[in-house]
């Protein structure tokens, strides 16, 4: 009797073990937390809302260049002509080029429009753009991230605050993988939102600066092997990468007649100068794998 109790229980310590190291994706159930690199994750099933694999979702964790995507949303919700003029702001310009920010391309004073510089926010992550985009709708960096953090509590985004509209370091700028996923859902909804999420190459207006324009990328679809892909895809995204935060993807994908939002944070850097691509390879294999 002693033996098969004994046996009865290591086959439940067993199936305890079985149950505490692997995670369920949809259907399927593969290795656990250990299998991805990125600190933080959450994926859902947009139609469903069904939440498909997370990780420390809740947990704080710093934006980046995530940021962005609350300072596009807040702006399109302002802006009355996007073919208006909305010129760099030379002040926020020569911060950010101080500040090592990421860039579009633009020049201070350059006679850009809002799409154009909704687009280098989104596509090329440029400072330059999300901090002329609040200057110019809100006169002052300090009232439209007021109204970032309106919109975040409108939307229910209770552990996000912003500092900042570009995404640069700030201990106080804090958010979490499910909010980032609140917000992606949120401002699909808004279809210019969603024209620039998803489009891989935007080319600027013609100025005095740039005759021809920029050919801005994105800095998400510039990176998704697409002859690797054969069953999903990635339609749409934004990065984010500071030292502080790791490398961070949010992006919006479709598989099976169906649309995902995928948030991966922090995920490892080799040094401050380089990054590795767990986020990517995170993202590709969540995908890949769901069911």
């Amino acid at each position: 009797e002693m033996k098969k109790m004994g046996r009865a229980l290591k086959i439940i310590a067993l199936i305890l073990l079985i149950i505490l190291g692997v995670s369920a994706i949809g259907e399927r159930v593969f290795s656990g937390d250990d299998a991805y690199s990125s600190e933080y994750i959450y994926v859902i099933d947009r139609e469903s809302q069904s939440i498909m694999l997370e990780k420390n979702a809740k947990e704080k964790a710093y934006p980046a260049s995530l940021t962005k995507m609350m300072t596009t949303l807040v702006a399109l919700e302002k802006i009355d002509d996007l073919a208006a003029i909305a010129p760099i702001d030379v002040d926020t310009y020569k911060e950010m080029v101080a500040q090592g920010s990421s860039m579009a391309g633009f020049y201070g004073r350059e006679t850009t429009t809002y799409r154009d510089l909704l687009y280098g926010t989104m596509l090329s992550s440029g400072g330059e753009a999300a901090n002329s985009l609040a200057i110019n709708l809100a006169g002052d960096i300090d009232t439209f991230v007021k109204l970032m953090n309106q919109k975040a509590d409108e939307i229910g985004l209770k552990d996000t605050h912003f500092t900042n509209p570009e995404g640069l370091h700030n201990s106080k700028q804090v958010t979490t993988a499910y909010d980032m996923a609140l917000l992606v859902d949120y401002a699909l909804q808004n279809n210019d939102f969603r024209a620039i999420m998803t489009r891989r190459y935007f080319t600027t207006s013609s100025t005095l600066d740039h005759p021809e324009g920029i050919i801005l990328e994105s800095t998400v679809l510039s990176k998704v092997p697409h002859h690797e892909i054969t069953d999903f895809e990635i339609i749409g995204g934004k990065s984010g990468r500071t030292y502080e935060a790791g490398n961070c993807w949010a992006v919006v994908g479709t598989k099976d007649g169906k649309e995902y939002i995928s948030i991966v944070m922090g995920a490892g850097l080799d040094d401050s100068t380089t990054q590795t691509d767990g986020h990517i390879s995170d993202t590709l294999n969540i995908f890949a794998e769901m069911n």
